[in-house]
């Protein structure tokens, strides 16, 4: 802790810059360990806490602090979705580092029930994940910190080439990067000098490791967080990024968990339901007064008397990971039902094509995960055959 508290709760922003740059200035010429030793104990740079993922990489700074002051404080973000061997690093590093004060955080349980409560959120807005799973609890736990040391470094991509020993996190807090001039070659030979553990998804290519959702491997010759987020316009998880670049959707300080998420201000307008999806996109529902057989997951297709069968069979989906409603589908039309089938429930866009592919005409779902799960997302899969291996097949 620094050697005289000071209070930085109402500090301007041209003060906080002006005190960010001083310090930038007095640290230039400073290596790592200089840096994160003296930061631990500078009136200027305030209460720190170091904040680590226990990812490829974060072996070096865990075991800098660990020589330093081992009792400083260590938040680790478990977002639930991570792959067991960070997990099970985790506990490795801080029982072999001895580290006295590692606290690990996670979303609030209500928030979590509200927002994401069939753990697929991360299927169809990653950004509201990571901002539900990372970034709200990295806010909230650093409540009473002036400032919080990470192991950015200025290699790891294009976003962090500028990267800066001190840098603002919004008007509240800095950020202290000890390690931002380190080479990739500097990691390795601290890592080998002082023989430390590595993660072992290291091995297997993952040199930038996150959620396992949304983690894959990286080839060679590739940038080392290619494998974040693939395939979206991407690369930072939320709780880096700063001067207005990040929406965080609520202030946990003053909302921790009372009130919804409010929308994006690009976020589509919420729309009636329910939302009937088809090929040409949503529509509303044009069945709404004739009748209708609901079937439950639980239907034995053989019991269904397709004799006196409406013209609109809906097959209920209780949650995404149950796939009974496509078997149903799919032995209904093997009996010859010729009538419309929907799905209604928790089907998501990533479906669509399972869907289309066992029988089903269209798709009903509500109008809260058409709000999350926009049009575009049903669009893209609307021509179902180019996403379906078996069709291709068949067309020759």
């Amino acid at each position: 802790m620094p050697e005289a508290a000071l209070d930085f709760s109402g500090e301007a922003p041209a003060a906080q810059a002006a005190r960010i740059a001083d310090l930038n200035a007095r640290y230039e010429h400073h290596g790592a360990t200089a840096v994160l030793e003296r930061a631990l104990k500078d009136p200027q740079a305030g209460r720190l806490t170091l904040v680590s993922s226990f990812g490829a990489e974060s072996v070096v700074l865990l075991h800098l602090l660990s020589m330093i002051d081992r009792s400083t404080p260590v938040l680790f973000i478990d977002t639930m979705l991570l792959f067991p061997e960070t997990l099970a690093y985790q506990q490795e590093l801080a029982e072999r580092l001895n580290l006295r004060d590692v606290r690990v955080i996670r979303a609030d349980d209500i928030a979590l029930a509200r927002q994401d409560p069939d753990g697929t959120l991360h299927q169809f807005d990653t950004d509201a994940c990571c901002d539900l799973r990372k970034t709200v609890p990295l806010q909230r736990a650093l409540a009473g910190f002036d400032g919080w040391i990470t192991g950015r470094k200025r290699f790891q991509g294009s976003t962090r080439a500028t990267l800066e020993f001190f840098e603002t996190d919004g008007p509240t807090r800095i950020k202290v990067n000890p390690l931002a001039h380190w080479a990739p070659e500097d990691v390795r030979a601290y890592m080998d000098e002082n023989r430390l553990p590595r993660h072992p998804l290291v091995a297997r290519g993952y040199p930038s490791i996150g959620c396992a959702p949304c983690t894959s491997p990286v080839a060679a010759g590739e940038d080392p967080r290619a494998g974040r987020w693939r395939g979206q316009d991407k690369n930072e998880c939320g709780i880096h990024i700063v001067d207005g670049k990040v929406v965080r959707r609520s202030d946990p300080m003053t909302d921790p968990v009372s009130e919804p998420t409010p929308l994006a201000a690009n976020a589509p307008e919420p729309v009636p339901e329910p939302v009937i999806v088809t090929d040409t996109g949503f529509a509303s529902d044009d069945w709404a007064a004739k009748a209708v057989l609901d079937l439950g997951s639980d239907t034995d297709p053989a019991a269904v008397d397709l004799g006196s069968a409406p013209g609109l069979i809906r097959i209920e989906f209780p949650s995404f990971s149950d796939g009974r409603g496509f078997s149903i589908a799919r032995q209904l039309r093997l009996r010859g039902y010729q009538g419309r089938l929907r799905a209604k429930g928790h089907v998501i866009a990533d479906q669509y094509t399972m869907a289309r592919r066992s029988g089903f005409d269209e798709v009903e779902i509500s109008a809260d995960l058409a709000t999350r799960q926009p049009e575009a997302q049903w669009r893209f899969r609307a021509n179902w055959q180019v996403h379906d291996y078996q069709s291709r097949l068949r067309q020759g």
